[in-house]
């Protein structure tokens, strides 16, 4: 293909903008799972005709965030008990893996500081909201700090519904000093460059998360 053939990127389309910010509330919980999206109240909030709406709602089916009901309408996906553990287990393959690179390479004491700097903003955090925002930060660095864009990249598609998991996890705390103790905890033993006590201690965080948000499940079945 020649180089004239090449045709400008079109703007960002309305349904993707619409897309992009539905996303955003089921994300941060806006939209709590299990929840009915109208399209009547949603076409009046964001000003627009239904058909953008709709394509940016179907957007939202095929990713799997929304599920139809024949002649109920669309909801946010409830996360069941099943899910918690696959997400958590992908998780944990995802993040073991990093762990692994980032003390081979030597870069733990490193990599541990910039994760400590998600735990105290954690520690710090005002509301739920901020909380998450951090706690996945935290993840993020460390995933990132693997150097590995395969690990990046998968770890990314689970971003989302990471998200719906800690906007439940937060109600689970009674304080937010235990949730902040475990992050810390995970970075200090990577700062020792002790691959076996941080990859247990990541597992237990999973597995942690995972008996919250689905009681009587567990990470190792």
């Amino acid at each position: 293909m020649a180089l004239t053939d090449i045709e400008p990127v079109s703007r960002e389309s309305t349904a993707a903008i619409i897309a992009r910010q539905l996303r955003e509330a089921i994300m941060n919980g806006t939209f709590a799972p299990g929840t009915q999206l109208g399209e009547t109240e949603l076409a009046g909030r964001f000003q627009v005709s239904r058909g953008p709406l709709r394509e940016a709602m179907q957007r939202l089916v095929s990713e799997g965030l929304l599920r139809s009901e024949r002649h109920r309408g669309l909801f946010v996906i409830d996360l069941e008990p099943d899910d918690v553990h696959d997400i958590y287990s992908a998780r944990f393959a995802i993040e073991r893996a990093a762990v692994i690179r980032v003390l081979r390479h030597g870069d733990g004491e490193a990599v541990a500081l910039r994760l400590m700097s998600a735990v105290e903003d954690m520690a710090t955090a005002s509301d739920g909201d901020a909380v998450a925002e951090a706690d996945v930060r935290f993840h993020e660095e460390l995933v990132a700090a693997s150097g590995s864009k395969r690990l990046g990249r998968m770890a990314r598609t689970l971003l989302i519904e990471t998200r719906m998991c800690l906007s439940a996890l937060h109600r689970t705390y009674a304080t937010n000093e235990e949730r902040v103790t475990e992050h810390k905890r995970i970075a200090e033993a990577l700062a020792s460059g002790d691959e076996e006590q941080t990859t247990a201690l990541l597992e237990a965080h999973m597995e942690d998360a995972v008996q919250r948000l689905a009681p009587g499940t567990s990470l190792y079945t």
